[in-house]
């Protein structure tokens, strides 16, 4: 063999080599200036809506190229924007928001469109206590005058919450099972339109978060809790007792966090979920985190996953005991 020939099929051999890489590095790195959909299960304004918008402020610091858009999917308890994130690519550019004890316990009360094995969890950020919530100008002061209340005139009472299966209503079912007060359950599409049917007086009580009630620090706020359903009194407002304080064994929260869909690639999930434990580092992220009123507790996805066998379990036994519809 000539060296010609020799240096001329190396030319060829190297050329073939750059046309099969080629593909490859045309393909441009996730997040490439793609908008990245956040579906949220709920209305607008509401906890999970607030959640997400700020987190979707500050993510673009540490995923250069990240754009973020929050659609607002409610419908079900969630299980509308369940269904639409498991229906959707799995290649980082649709995200949703997951809420507990919905995404667990729609499942117990009935057939649901949404497998959770087709979804994973990137990160748990809130965990926000469960609450009564009344109007200033209610009458009732305390969970002894509600019971008493709702004794004297059964089922006349109304109790508003974010759907069906969600952490307001089991709490509220919780509630019933541990008074021997019945009440009109009024669900509606989210947290923001319960406060605003409480604050219209269209209902006598809203099952509203602690975090979620956005009156911190006003001199006469329109809305106080009466009570949270925390294991602890929140350290945002030590002056709201805990229900099992007023002597009712209820303990209830919504866990707030980000799920994509089951095939999403790992080192996609991975950059999500170190993205957003540096997020919420920071200080301008606390001072976020306290305008909004967010009860944070961040957990990683694979950790937060692991804690969902026991939570089906809770909301199975809750269910056998005193069955929500």
């Amino acid at each position: 063999m000539s060296m010609h020939t020799a240096l001329t099929r190396r030319g060829i051999l190297a050329a073939g080599v750059v046309s099969l890489a080629a593909p490859a590095l045309a393909q441009p790195a996730w997040p490439a200036g793609r908008s990245i959909e956040v579906i949220v299960g709920f209305a607008p304004g509401g906890g999970t809506d607030v959640m997400v918008r700020a987190l979707a402020q500050f993510l673009p610091a540490e995923l250069p190229g990240a754009n973020f858009v929050v659609s607002n999917r409610p419908g079900a308890g969630g299980e509308t924007a369940y269904a639409a994130l498991q229906g959707a690519r799995p290649d980082g550019y649709t995200l949703g928001t997951i809420n507990t004890p919905g995404y667990v316990a729609l499942g117990v009360q009935r057939r649901v469109r949404y497998d959770r094995a087709q979804i994973r969890l990137i990160a748990r950020l809130v965990d926000d206590p469960s609450a009564f919530v009344v109007h200033r100008d209610s009458p009732f002061r305390t969970l002894k005058d509600v019971v008493e209340a709702a004794k004297r005139r059964p089922g006349t009472i109304s109790v508003g919450s974010s759907g069906i299966g969600t952490d307001d209503h089991l709490g509220l079912t919780l509630f019933e099972a541990a008074s021997g007060a019945e009440f009109i359950h009024a669900p509606f599409a989210g947290a923001g339109p319960v406060r605003n049917a409480v604050l219209g007086k269209q209902i006598d009580i809203a099952g509203l978060n602690l975090g979620e009630i956005g009156m911190l620090g006003q001199e006469n706020p329109l809305l106080r809790a009466i009570a949270g359903m925390g294991e602890r009194r929140w350290e945002l407002m030590p002056d709201v007792p805990t229900f099992r304080e007023e002597g009712y064994d209820v303990q209830m929260s919504s866990e707030r966090g980000i799920g994509a869909p089951h095939g999403i690639p790992d080192e996609i999930a991975k950059r999500l979920e170190d993205a957003i434990a540096k997020v919420i580092a920071t200080p301008e992220w606390a001072e976020k985190v306290r305008q909004l009123e967010l009860a944070m507790s961040f957990l990683r996805g694979a950790e937060w996953e692991a804690q969902m066998p026991a939570q089906l379990a809770r909301y199975q036994g809750i269910w056998q005991r005193t069955p929500w519809q």
